[in-house]
This record gives C-alpha cells, sequence and structure tokens, in this order.
C-alpha cells in the first residue's frame, strides 16, 4: 500500500485506553502533521508511555480510531500494516540495544527483517547510518556495553533511521545527558529532519528540548490532549498543571536559553 504523504502521518481520534477498570485516555484526539517536531509532556502517571505504545500499535484502544497517513489502522490487512510499521522508527529510552550485538549488528536488524537486501549492502547501510548519527567508524564494532550513554542513544538512532522511516517516535531522548550531550542530541535531530524529511513524536520531560526544536508542544492532562499548539500558546493555555510546569525558575531558563538560540 503506497504512503499518501499529503494526509497527516498520525491521527488519533476518540480514543479510549484503559486497564480493566482504571481509565487512562478518554476522548483524546490528536494530530501529527508531516515534516513537524512534537513534544509530547504530562505528568507522572498521566499516560504518555500507554500513549505511545497505542500510536505504535503495540496497543490496541478499547475505543477511537488510529489513522496512518489517511488510513484506519483497524482496516489494514497485515501486509499493509507491515509496511506502515516500516514507515515508522522507534527510539526507545536508553537506546534498548541488543547486548551481544555489535552497533553495526543492532542496526542491520530491522533490514534482516524487513529487507532482502544482499548482507554487503546492508553492511553498507548500516555503517552509512552510523556516520549520520555522528559516530566514528570505529564505533561500528563496538558493543553496547563499550558505549557511553550519549553513545547508546545515538546508536539507537541510527538503528530506528535504518528503514528510512516518514515518522520517528523519540522516548524520553535526552534523559540522562548532561547539558552539553543532550544540546548536541537536540541539533542531531534538528539536523536529520532537515536531511531526511521525517516527522518527530518526542515524548520528554526536557524544558530545553522543548524550546530548542519543537514546533508544537502536546500536553496530555486530565486523559486527553488538553493542547496542542506552540509554545508561546501552550504557556497562555489556563490549566494547574501546565502553569506549575511551564511557570517555574527551569522553565524560566529555558526559555531565556531557547530565546538566545
Amino acid at each position: 500500500m503506497p504512503v499518501d504523504k499529503t494526509k497527516p502521518p498520525l491521527e488519533a481520534r476518540g480514543i479510549r485506553s484503559q486497564f480493566g477498570s482504571n481509565v487512562i485516555h478518554e476522548n483524546l484526539n490528536f494530530t501529527v502533521r508531516r515534516g513537524e517536531i512534537v513534544g509530547l509532556v504530562g505528568g507522572s502517571g498521566a499516560g504518555k508511555s500507554v500513549l505511545m505504545n497505542t500510536l505504535l500499535g503495540l496497543k490496541e484502544p478499547e475505543a477511537g480510531v488510529i489513522q496512518y497517513f489517511g488510513q484506519n489502522r483497524r482496516n489494514l490487512s497485515k501486509v499493509e500494516r507491515r509496511e506502515i510499521n516500516n514507515e515508522m522508527g522507534v527510539l526507545f529510552q536508553g537506546g534498548a540495544l541488543f547486548s551481544s550485538m555489535t552497533v553495526r549488528q543492532n542496526i542491520m536488524v530491522p533490514l534482516r527483517e524487513h529487507t532482502d537486501l544482499p548482507v554487503k549492502l546492508m553492511r553498507e547501510l548500516a555503517d552509512m547510518k552510523i556516520h549520520m548519527v555522528g559516530l566514528s567508524s570505529e564505533a561500528a564494532t563496538l558493543y553496547p556495553s563499550d558505549l557511553s550513554g550519549g553513545m547508546k542513544k545515538r546508536a539507537g538512532l541510527a538503528r530506528s533511521l535504518a528503514l528510512d522511516p516518514e515518522i520517528l517516535f523519540l522516548d524520553e531522548p535526552t534523559a540522562g545527558l548532561d547539558p552539553i550531550g543532550a544540546n548536541a542530541f537536540d541539533e542531531l535531530i534538528l539536523g536529520l529532519r532537515e536531511a531526511m524529511n521525517f516527522t518527530v513524536l518526542m515524548v520528554t520531560h526536557d524544558l530545553d528540548s522543548l524550546y530548542a526544536i519543537c514546533d508544537r508542544v502536546a500536553v496530555l492532562v486530565d486523559k486527553h490532549i488538553a493542547i496542542a499548539d506552540t509554545l508561546p500558546k501552550v504557556l497562555e493555555y489556563d490549566h494547574p498543571w501546565v502553569k506549575e510546569y511551564f511557570g517555574g525558575p527551569r522553565s524560566r531558563a529555558a526559555m531565556s536559553a531557547g530565546l538566545k538560540a
């Protein structure tokens, strides 16, 4: 099934998610537009990870519709779902690399699973992705245990880009990085978005990232997306959690740094 790039890569309409009697999301509506970077924020226990899993297709909602490029997920065949899945890359928190594989072998996993390319070409593509995320060629033969936290993030990012996805999901991509490393990672995402023209949905608590690279910020509170807009609009939104989260000294410092940039 060819992807209709005129349609939003991701839409959620009327989503309800629950575990037993515990309702996590109720009447949740959310659209991610092509080419943008959206930051998803919310308090602890708001259901950000559940929403990410639902959007990825790892969990079916109890009600509502998920659409990829205008196609209702429930109506897709197994083959079509597989094709759509290949258009989505995921960077899990911490990288989630296979410890028994080298960096190159980790990046080759999606290529082995979803393509019939010759092994030599897979290696070349993996090495190209390694270079794209700013790792040295020597990193290709290293194992995850040999990598720093920042290198693991970059290696995980390289694997998420193996199939040249249309939409990239990032789960706390700068968590655990020092400010210099986090800023460098933000700049890397911006550069890759420009070069590869993908769309990004990023779960994050990093205020610096929100101010530095996000086109819009989606706020998950009270079981739904209360607002998804530019930061100036979000800052004006009258909700206690928004006021507390974006009104503190850390947010003011991030805003100041963002304005200077």
